[in-house]
């Protein structure tokens, strides 16, 4: 897959969304009833960064919660909002209390801010919490084409922490997911069987790949749309 998105196109690659404020979580097209249990925390309201430091100490606490995506997202929302709120993560942690650690209210921080088209997929349980901890660990692209490997490839968090782990300067995580024979760009479509018959007769009468053609027209549509959320 050739990546020159960049060139025309900008790629959102962290939250747009106000700190705290439950997007993903407060959308029942992603969390169902649950939506209407979605809690905000605000950073410049100081009864709202007391009830994030508590939920943070809960949540450090709670191992149980960890199959639960929505709560785990709660749990990110809540750190990232503690610490805008107090102004660095020491005081984070010492505004929370326990045995909360400067490492666990930045990754999960690190997770609040991802861009939202890979939240909800978190909220979606296609990426678990665990993993997408490790996606927010590198930036720019890399961090849509290693949470889209793991939608796409069913990458096991054992896989994402070694992945992340070797994309620097030198190394993207498409060239990392690349040696394990993991290529990105492959996506199985349904299609209306129109559709279908079109595209199969111009790809053969203008003597090109299906694929090539339906990347045209994304890319007409995705240039229509180029003011989108993240």
């Amino acid at each position: 897959m050739t990546d020159d998105t960049d060139a025309h196109r900008r790629l959102p690659a962290d939250r747009e969304e106000p700190v705290g404020e439950p997007v993903v979580r407060a959308d029942p097209a992603v969390t169902g009833e649950r939506a209407k249990e979605a809690v905000g925390f605000d950073p410049d309201d100081p009864e709202s960064v007391a009830e994030a430091a508590e939920t943070v100490l809960a949540f450090s606490q709670n191992t149980v919660g960890a199959a639960d995506n929505v709560y785990m997202l709660r749990g990110a929302a809540a750190c990232a909002a503690l610490v805008r709120g107090v102004g660095s993560y020491k005081a984070a942690i010492d505004r929370a209390g326990g045995d909360v650690s400067v490492s666990f209210v930045r990754k999960w921080a690190r997770v609040h801010d991802l861009p939202q088209a890979i939240r909800r997929h978190v909220a979606r349980g296609d990426i678990a919490p665990t993993a997408a901890k490790h996606i927010a660990r590198v930036s720019g692209v890399d961090r849509f084409d290693l949470a889209w490997a793991v939608v796409d490839a069913d990458l096991t968090v054992r896989q994402v922490r070694r992945i992340a782990s070797e994309v620097d300067g030198d190394t993207s995580a498409a060239d990392a997911l690349a040696a394990r024979g993991i290529e990105l760009g492959r996506l199985e479509l349904d299609l209306p069987l129109e559709t279908y018959r079109e595209l199969r007769r111009r790809a053969s009468i203008e003597n090109r790949d299906p694929g090539e053609l339906a990347a045209e027209a994304l890319d007409a549509y995705f240039d229509e749309r180029a003011v989108s959320p993240d």
